[in-house]
């Protein structure tokens, strides 16, 4: 068994297998990803956390293909049977928007600013189902009353610039939903939001993700938002996912060290009066890949054996794994 949590015998949506990513020019080197094992089951949720730099927004983006051209990936990845990796650039064309699509964590400079929001939908749909501008049209505002956009109609003659943030973030659900994608990647897609609206989109995407059947996987360092919107976390680190596993026991009992530090930096109910707990020092630069634990300089329960080399992934009880030799295998 590979480092990801073992699926059930259905093919999983996607399977990535040693995944890495790295970028390179005349200045900098950097190991973004580092030998990363996914997988996603059909109508499964999955959160990536970790902090910024982990790696998490540049996996999301290789399973899509939507890396720079100096950028080198190596590994599989396969998406609903696909191999990625393989794909011509107009496969890649047809991959994206009707396989997969993307909710960018900034809608602003996601949607263009010269179109209206009816008119990206309803050229979405076009491209990808070859129907007719009329019936295009029907289904931009169908996408516009799915995602609860208040005047819905009239709203297909708004530009971006003309909306809220939330009602951008949800004309940008739209437009990702506009040809059925069996995947959706959502890259931090409430981080710009208040938390009033922030709830709302949440609660939006679960409910649509439910009805529609999709994949998901969710980028975020919010534990928050993981707990209300995951069936499964896979925590990241140093371009590496370090713990894996369903979302009820890793909120009641995170595993690794790091995960252990971003669950009690978290604000929560009942904190009143107490103190945060910090992560010390900072995430390491990554211009060579690590050989070693990566989060060893900043853990309180470093030992001169996790200098040995990169900790193997460890079962960790039904469904959990670790990267950590403080943890007994199950």
């Amino acid at each position: 068994m590979s480092a990801a949590v073992k699926m059930d015998a259905a093919p999983p949506l996607v399977r990535a297998r040693n995944l890495s990513v790295l970028f390179k020019n005349r200045d900098r080197t950097v190991h973004a990803v580092n030998g990363v094992d996914l997988d996603l089951a059909q109508g499964e949720v999955l959160c990536l956390l970790g902090e910024s730099g982990s790696g998490k927004s540049v996996t999301l983006r290789a399973l899509m293909k939507l890396l720079p051209k100096f950028a080198k990936v190596e590994g599989s990845i396969e998406v609903a049977g696909r191999d990625v990796q393989a794909m011509s650039e107009g496969q890649l064309s047809d991959f994206r928007g009707g396989d997969v699509a993307m909710i960018f964590q900034e809608p602003m400079t996601a949607l263009d600013p010269v179109f209206t929001i009816g008119r990206q939908i309803a050229e979405a749909v076009q491209r990808h189902e070859g129907v007719s501008r009329s019936a295009a049209d029907a289904r931009a505002l169908e996408l516009l009353e799915l995602v609860q956009i208040p005047s819905a109609k009239r709203r297909l003659a708004a530009y971006p610039h003309e909306l809220s943030g939330g009602l951008r973030q949800r004309a940008m659900i739209a437009v990702a939903l506009a040809c059925k994608p069996k995947l959706l990647l959502a890259d931090e897609p409430t981080t710009a939001l208040d938390a009033t609206v922030q709830i709302q989109v949440l609660l939006l995407l679960r409910e649509l993700q439910e009805r529609l059947g999709m994949g998901v996987i969710f980028v975020t360092h919010d534990l928050g938002v993981a707990g209300e919107i995951a069936d499964r976390v896979a925590v990241m680190y140093a371009g590496r996912v370090v713990e894996e596993g369903g979302v009820g026991p890793f909120m009641a009992g995170p595993l690794h060290p790091y995960a252990q530090g971003l669950l009690g930096a978290t604000v929560h109910p009942g904190m009143r009066g107490k103190r945060l707990t910090t992560i010390p020092g900072a995430p390491p630069g990554l211009e060579t890949a690590p050989t070693t634990c990566a989060f060893s300089p900043r853990c309180a329960l470093a030992e001169p054996a996790c200098l040995a080399g990169v900790p193997p992934a460890v079962p960790a009880g039904p469904g959990r794994m670790t990267r950590c030799i403080k943890v007994n295998a199950a």
